[in-house]
């Protein structure tokens, strides 16, 4: 069977910062190519929808199968998957990935009749089942986590070894394409999958039923040294929580001799539990460190149920810097926001020495704040569920909100883009260009384009095809239960 994994377009912030490979993508081809299938990658990050359907009528896949990690990319599936369902009649489209998990009725009643099926949860376990189901007798509803239209399937599994499946790097094309800041080029890798905590405002424990595995340390260092990318980001919800899971990996990275540069995101309260970790990894190549701040003040941090408060989160910024790391720090934007409230913010991101972004409270499927805040939403339009987009009302007139939204982002522009970023970093720059990368360099003058609030507004205004259905209310002071959260639940492991 011909089986094509497509990946979506970049989202908006994807245009400046960073182009990640689509390792979910990967990690399910690599199982797709296991049971024998012809596997092809398209990632539209990087290829065009021309290039698509060149793939459609020139290749003539049996299968199509799409990740949906992020909310604002189902219109742009659902369409794919027509033009799949349009040009080849017989073939097969499945529709995964992160975000397709919490919504998966909506996509297959939005699709009519288009996706065949939608995979809940992990999809490298059981993707061969579900392929050889879509062109056999076995019911696609009858295999863990999969919906359909007549039909929802047993609850998702978890993977029972994240050594399972390696990704399948290799078919991912134009890999110097993917880089992240000066990380360029630069490859992805999971050494863990889940999350412990429980931010309201985050997916990820949800998605992974508060689970926490982690990838066996010899594992790990196989999986780097097969890398060919100078340059790695550690995919890790929260980098390193397990102290002795960080040193074992360092142990083999050493043993081995692998020399990279790594991008990693972590907590606060995590590097200042297990900074004898990031220390040493600071030593085998670490470079930039994401913290997940999320706001300035007490306040705030009690309202995202961080569980962390700002004397850890200042103490984890000294420490990063202490350790000579290059920071960059995360502030949620309130659309209650007033300009005061932007204007403290603003000086703060100017005082401070790290890379401040900006995004602003988005409520998603599979977040608590979606079953709390979803009645109050101003647009159902997945594209604008992108956190860079207000859904919720603001408090300033719209246009007003985005403009003090710019006006703080360009505090980032001042401090760390254009040409005063190319001087800083002009050795760096010449480097890159001399070995024929210009990502970075190219991400340096984008952000007027990009950062626009006419741009945002006009969004605003578009016709909206594709609406996401709403949750059923809570009873008045009812919190959203575990049922209604989780994709996957702990116990739920697919046998060996």
């Amino acid at each position: 069977m011909r089986v094509l994994g497509v990946h979506p377009s970049a989202l908006l912030f994807s245009e400046i910062y960073l182009r990640l490979e689509p390792l979910g993508l990967e990690t399910v081809a690599a199982a797709v190519e296991q049971a024998g299938h012809d596997t092809r990658l398209l990632d539209l990050q990087i290829f065009s929808h021309g290039d698509y359907q060149r793939q459609l009528t020139d290749w003539k896949p049996d299968a199509v199968c799409f990740s949906v990690n992020y909310l604002a990319n189902v219109p742009e599936v659902i369409d794919l998957a027509r033009e799949a369902h349009r040009r080849l009649p017989g073939c097969a489209v499945v529709v995964g990935g992160h975000s397709a998990s919490f919504c998966a009725d909506d996509i297959l009643a939005q699709a009519e009749g288009a996706v065949d099926c939608v995979v809940r949860g992990e999809g490298e376990g059981v993707i061969a089942r579900v392929l050889d189901a879509c062109h056999g007798p076995a019911a696609l509803d009858a295999i863990p986590g999969v919906v359909t239209l007549s039909g929802t399937g047993p609850a998702p599994l978890l993977v029972p070894t994240l050594e399972r499946c390696k990704p399948a790097r290799h078919l991912a094309r134009r890999r110097h394409k993917y880089f992240i800041g000066e990380l360029d080029p630069c490859a992805s890798i999971e050494f863990t999958r889940g999350c412990p905590w429980d931010c309201v405002f985050c997916s990820a424990w949800t998605f992974y039923g508060r689970s926490y595995r982690m990838l066996s340390p010899e594992a790990a260092a196989e999986e780097l040294a097969g890398i060919a990318e100078p340059n790695v980001f550690i995919v890790d919800d929260v980098a390193f929580i397990r102290h002795e899971h960080g040193m074992a990996i360092a142990d083999e990275v050493e043993r081995r001799g692998i020399k990279k540069r790594y991008y990693l995101e972590t907590r606060a309260d995590v590097l200042l539990r297990n900074r004898e970790v990031f220390e040493r990894w600071t030593r085998l190549g670490l470079r930039y460190m994401f913290l997940g701040i999320e706001a300035i003040d007490e306040a705030g941090l009690k309202a995202h149920r961080k569980r962390v408060d700002m004397d850890e989160n200042q103490r984890a910024l000294e420490v990063a810097r202490e350790l000579g790391l290059v920071e960059a720090i995360n502030i949620i934007a309130d659309p209650d926001w007033d300009e005061q409230r932007f204007d403290v913010v603003r000086r703060w991101a100017i005082e401070v020495p790290e890379i401040v972004h900006m995004t602003i409270n988005t409520p998603y499927p599979g977040t608590e704040t979606w079953r709390t805040e979803s009645r109050r939403f101003t647009t159902r339009d997945y594209r604008l569920f992108d956190v860079q987009h207000a859904v919720l009302p603001t408090r300033l007139p719209l246009p007003k909100f985005y403009e003090q939204f710019v006006k703080t982002q360009d505090v980032l522009n001042r401090k760390h883009l254009g040409w005063q970023a190319v001087w800083d970093v002009l050795g760096i720059v010449v480097k890159l260009l001399a070995r024929g990368q210009t990502n970075f360099l190219r991400m340096l003058f984008k952000f007027g384009g990009i950062y626009n609030v006419e741009r945002w507004v006009a969004d605003h205004g578009r016709e909206v095809r594709y609406q996401i259905s709403l949750p059923a209310p809570l009873s008045p002071g009812a919190k959203p239960s575990r049922d209604d959260l989780y994709v996957h639940h702990q116990a739920l492991v697919a046998p060996e």
